[in-house]
């Protein structure tokens, strides 16, 4: 028993040290073609770079949109004879509505003081004599509230005998999320592309590396090694394209990040946004690396187990 647990151990650091043995020389055999090594990695990194950052950008996209819903608000205002205490009836009665987070009445001269303010027409203002402007309200919808349920609510709103104007405009919020909706496929649909892209361009670098190592591998074939035992030192030039390629890409990534972020934060700025941009977090590092390391994994598999059995020892 004693006997068998120390033959295991034995042969599971046996396995351990040539996996090991076999990862390094992947990676000398990479280190002694540098310029071929290097184009492929470039290849491979631009690759995974560019739907990363199409992702990066529809994030960024999203959170932009979710603080621009407030967008969805509208505004109702009453008409000019009607007293505060009806734009306060109609906040409550609005309020216990499902669809509706919020009601907000804004007194009339309240709305005065503000526009005065803003505008600089205080003289003209006095001039009028009486405050022209109305009682109103902001109402702010549910999230869960459809385009539809906000239309039809400010059509009943503005069919009230007490309202003068509902004025609502969510079409250009639904065109955000519809041109969003439509980024994010096409990252999905170019992201796999693109991965499968990696994949032939490794696969096909590591069919010439099995070419061009031919006579060796008819010789370890002779000499009784199994097809997992040929195969394993190209699965690890594979795992070392895949890591420097996402690696790159990740570097690449960092680098546009820098250059645009800052053009990106002044025009949201001019706009009037608070939104602060997203940058690289660890979910895309993982998406990154992982996806190269399994893509240079699954193109040297593929481009083994296509060509290895085709070398047989003569």
């Amino acid at each position: 028993m004693v006997q068998g647990i120390f033959s295991l151990a034995k042969a599971i650091r046996n396995r351990a040290r040539s996996h090991a043995a076999n990862f390094r020389d992947a990676g000398r055999s990479l280190g002694q073609q540098p310029v071929a090594t290097l184009l492929s990695i470039a290849v491979i990194a631009i690759a995974l770079a560019l739907p990363a950052g199409l992702d990066l950008l529809v994030k960024n996209g999203r959170n932009l949109a979710g603080n621009w819903e407030n967008a969805r608000d509208f505004s109702v205002y009453l008409k000019a004879d009607e007293p505060l205490s009806v734009a306060q009836a109609l906040a409550v009665e609005l309020e216990v509505q499902e669809s509706i987070e919020s009601a907000t009445v804004i007194n009339a001269d309240d709305a005065l003081l503000d526009f005065r303010a803003m505008s600089g027409l205080g003289d003209v203002l006095d001039g009028l004599g009486a405050n022209p402007l109305p009682h109103s309200l902001i109402i702010r919808p549910q999230e869960s509230a459809s385009p539809a349920l906000l239309e039809a609510l400010a059509t009943r709103l503005a069919n009230r005998p007490d309202v003068d104007l509902v004025q609502i405009d969510t079409l250009w919020v639904q065109r955000l999320n519809a041109m969003l909706d439509f980024l994010r496929r096409l990252v999905m649909i170019s992201g796999t592309l693109l991965v499968l892209a990696v994949i032939i361009i490794i696969g096909n670098t590591i069919r010439l590396d099995i070419q061009n190592r031919r006579d060796e591998i008819e010789v370890m074939k002779l000499l009784g090694a199994s097809d997992s035992f040929v195969r394993r030192p190209f699965l690890y030039v594979g795992f070392w394209y895949g890591l420097g390629g996402g690696s790159v890409a990740m570097l690449l990534l960092l680098a546009g990040g820098s250059l645009l972020a800052p053009p990106a934060q002044r025009l949201l700025e001019l706009y009037g946004s608070a939104q602060t941009l997203s940058g690289i977090d660890v979910t895309t590092v993982l998406v990154v690396l992982g996806g190269g390391v399994l893509a240079g994994w699954g193109g040297a598999w593929t481009a083994v187990a296509r060509h290895l059995k085709r070398i047989q020892p003569g």
